[in-house]
Order: structure tokens, then C-alpha cells, then sequence
């Protein structure tokens, strides 16, 4: 640790006006991570006529492109903070990408199949790194305000709230935008128009709260430059490595618990209007707990309240395993619980990173940028480890209208993969997470204890 305490020496109290102007920002991060999920693939399956394995790899690229990009993006964000004292260009500059959320679903006239799956894979990309421009500056701030432990979790705390709003604002929305069940080609184009609108709205705003804020509060970089020797130090960090990694199995967990509720309401349940409540009750409860969960980490910490978090995830991923068997209200019961515990999972990690980057050896732009691609790459494991599954059971895949009698070890694949492995991978995260000692310290000053290694 270099510095007097980067940590817990400074006592800011962040003004409540910009505070709610930086998590504005994430009601518009909240409708491109959630719309192009929700209906993308049924988009180019069903509007489009491509076929499933294309549509699914015109899908996958842009995320493994992501995990190259962001890291790069985050170069760049520790250089224009080196050279101009802020990253206000990048932001400004990610501010475009609700011109490629509207393009994703402009594809030209005419085009089906194989082009149609072209220009979304290539808009895509664009988009997406558009989206790291914004990203990556913009969950670099709390470690760019000189605020202590407590503000950074409450800063966070804002931002989950408005990212909650956003996920289930556009959610809701996008769908009826688009003409619910007779979506049509012109229906897309208008939602996505529409929708952009809002989100360049709350980009902008997010800007402003974010420059607001600097003026209240900027500190001097933790490291100047960044590059291959910053990168280096970030990924040296063991502090950094235990976080992270623990993030990927959580990331991954969610991520999969999402792309299969469809399949575990429809197979499982019997009834597919479900996959609302489902998802409903697993996106929802955050608006409600994140204030709880704020309050949690102030009094035991973050690490302790993430520990239980994940362990609140894991139990509740045991009792879906069980299936139909336990009940309709026990389900949705055990749904909320995995809600409630994702709110705290988004929470918090996320407020333990700026601690993470005041304490280290790296620049703030790389070690987002190394958390950002991570969490693409869970993005994309979570419904690929779901369909390992299903395949590994005997899934027989259909096309709308058809109906196809599954096998025992098929429907079982769809429970277990929805309730087993996602507790597996919880254990995992949760067992990595112990190893994190940076949080004894960031609390209460001191070198950690036993540092380790990887």
C-alpha cells in the first residue's frame, strides 16, 4: 500500500444531486446489457430465418472479442487520465452506443440467413466496444473520488438501483415495443429506435453526475500511464486475482440462471408464462434489499456480507434442484432468495474494487478493464455451461410449433442444470472469496494478513 491510507483515511461525504446523476448512467447500461439478451437470439431465429448454430455463434464472437477489448479500452482510459486529469472523452465517446443498440436491430431490407447473422455479429462488436468506452471510465470512478470505504459502497449502492430500474424498465418494455407476439421486422426497428433515445438520455446524464462529482471529490491517480506494465501489475495483484476470480464464478452462475429460466419454467413447471415471474422475482428484489445490503457491509464489512451472499446463492440453487416437487411458492420463494443475493453480489464486489485499486500497484482503467472483460466472459459461460448441459442430458432442440417429448435425463439435465450448477459454481466463488484479505484492512488500516499468492 502506498500513501498515508488511500483507503479509510478520507471521510467525503458524497451530495446526494451528482451522486444520482452518475447512477443515471446505469439505467442506460441496464438496457443494453439486458434487451440484447432478452431478444436478440429470437430476433435472428425467428425474424431473420438464421439458423440456430449460426445465430448462437454470431452471438458468442462479440463476447470473446470483449474479452480482448476491454482490457485494451482500459489502456486507454489510464492514458487520457494520465495526460488530461479525466476520462471524460471516453465517456463522451461511449455516449454512441445507443446508435449501435438501434442498428442491431436495423438490419438492411432484404437481408436474411447468413447476411442478416453478418451485420448483427459486426454491429455487435462495434457496439460492444462502445459500451467498454463508457463502461470502464465510468466504474473506474469511485476509485478516482478521494472517499473512504463506507462512500465508495454507498456510491455503488446508487448505481445498483438505477442499473435495477434500467434492467427492468427496458425488459418490460422492449417487448411491447417491438409488437409481442406479432413482432414484426418494422416492430424491432422501432423499438430499438425508441429505446436508444432513452438511453442516450441517460448516458449523458451520467456524464454530467460523473463531472459533478470530480469536482467535489477528485483524487490524484493511484498509478500514472497504464500498458503492458500496468497490466502486469494488476494481474500480479492478489488481492485483485482473488476478487476477480471469485466475480467470474458469480457472473457465470447468474448469467446462467437467466438463460435458463425459460427452460426450467416451460420443462419443469409445465407452464411458460412463468418465465416472467421468474425472472421478475430474480431482477426485482434488488430495488428493495440493495439499501439492506448497504447497510450490511457497513456494519460487518463487505467481505463478510458477499460471503453470505454467496452462501444465501448457493442454498437457494439447492432447493430449485429439487424441482416441481417442492411447490410452486417454494420455488418462487427460493427465486427471490437467489434475488435477493444477487443484489448483494452485484453490490458489492463492485464496491470492493475501488478498494482494490487504491490499495494496488495498477492504474484504475486497467484493473476495470480487466473486471469488465471478466465479467463479458461470465456473460457468455453461463448460458454455454447451461447447454453443455442440456446436450450432456439429450436436449432435442424444436422450432416454434413443434413439440418434441423429452427424455428423463433431458428434463433432469434442465433441472440440474438449473439448480445444481449454478450451487456448484457458488461454491466455488464463495471458497475463492475467503482468501480475499484486503477488507480488515480497507476497514480498519493495517497490512493484510497473510497476503499469499494466486
Amino acid at each position: 500500500m502506498h500513501g498515508p491510507d488511500p483507503l479509510t483515511d478520507d471521510t467525503t461525504a458524497l451530495p446526494r444531486g451528482p451522486l444520482l446523476g452518475f447512477a443515471a448512467g446505469s439505467v442506460g447500461m441496464g438496457v443494453w446489457v439486458t434487451v440484447p439478451g432478452l431478444l436478440l437470439l429470437y430476433f435472428l431465429t425467428d425474424v431473420l430465418a438464421v439458423t440456430p448454430w449460426l445465430a448462437g455463434l454470431a452471438l458468442l464472437l462479440p463476447k470473446v472479442a470483449d474479452v480482448l477489448l476491454h482490457p485494451w479500452v482500459g489502456h486507454r482510459c489510464d492514458v487520457a487520465q494520465t495526460r488530461r486529469g479525466d476520462r471524460r472523452r471516453l465517456l463522451l465517446l461511449g455516449c454512441a452506443l445507443p446508435a449501435g443498440f438501434a442498428a442491431l436491430f436495423a438490419v438492411p431490407a432484404g437481408w436474411t440467413g447468413g447476411p442478416a447473422a453478418a451485420w448483427v455479429a459486426v454491429v455487435f462488436v462495434a457496439a460492444n466496444l462502445l459500451f467498454a468506452t463508457y463502461q470502464v471510465p465510468y466504474l473506474a470512478t469511485p476509485a478516482d473520488l478521494r472517499i473512504g470505504y463506507h462512500e465508495r459502497t454507498r456510491l455503488m449502492a446508487f448505481r445498483m438501483v438505477a442499473l435495477t430500474v434500467g434492467i427492468l424498465a427496458s425488459g418490460l418494455l422492449a417487448p411491447l415495443l417491438t409488437g409481442g407476439d406479432d413482432a414484426t421486422r418494422g416492430g424491432y426497428r422501432r423499438m430499438g429506435l425508441l429505446l436508444a433515445v432513452g438511453m442516450f438520455a441517460a448516458l449523458l446524464i451520467g456524464v454530467t453526475g460523473i463531472t459533478r462529482l470530480r469536482r467535489v471529490a477528485a483524487a490524484p491517480p493511484v498509478a500514472p500511464g497504464g500498458g503492458r506494465r500496468a497490466l502486469v501489475a494488476t494481474l500480479r495483484d492478489p488481492q485483485f486475482r482473488r476478487l476477480v476470480t471469485a466475480y467470474l464464478a458469480m457472473s457465470t452462475s447468474t448469467h446462467l440462471v437467466l438463460a435458463a429460466a425459460p427452460y426450467y419454467a416451460e420443462y419443469e413447471l409445465g407452464r411458460p408464462q412463468l418465465t416472467t415471474v421468474l425472472v421478475a422475482a430474480f431482477v426485482a428484489p434488488a430495488l428493495l434489499v440493495t439499501p439492506g445490503w448497504s447497510a450490511v457491509a457497513r456494519r460487518i464489512g463487505k467481505q463478510r456480507a458477499l460471503l453470505a451472499a454467496q452462501a444465501a446463492f448457493a442454498v437457494g440453487s439447492l432447493v430449485l434442484a429439487v424441482g416441481a416437487a417442492a411447490g410452486l411458492p417454494v420455488l418462487v420463494t427460493a427465486v427471490v432468495v437467489l434475488g435477493v443475493a444477487f443484489a448483494g453480489m452485484q453490490l458489492l464486489p463492485f464496491a470492493m474494487l475501488p478498494d482494490v485499486i487504491r490499495a494496488g500497484a495498477g492504474a484504475a482503467g486497467t484493473y476495470t478493464g480487466v473486471w469488465t472483460a471478466t465479467e463479458a466472459l461470465g456473460g457468455a459461460l453461463g448460458p454455454w455451461a447451461y447447454s453443455l448441459c442440456l446436450a450432456g442430458g439429450g436436449f432435442v432442440a424444436s422450432t416454434a410449433g413443434q413439440t418434441v417429448l423429452q427424455s428423463d435425463s433431458a428434463l433432469a439435465a434442465v433441472r440440474y442444470g438449473f439448480g445444481l450448477l449454478p450451487a456448484v459454481l457458488m461454491l466455488g466463488a464463495l471458497l475463492r472469496q475467503r482468501r480475499y484479505t484486503l477488507d480488515r484492512v480497507a476497514r480498519v488500516g493495517g497490512p493484510p494478513a497473510h497476503p499469499g499468492s494466486l
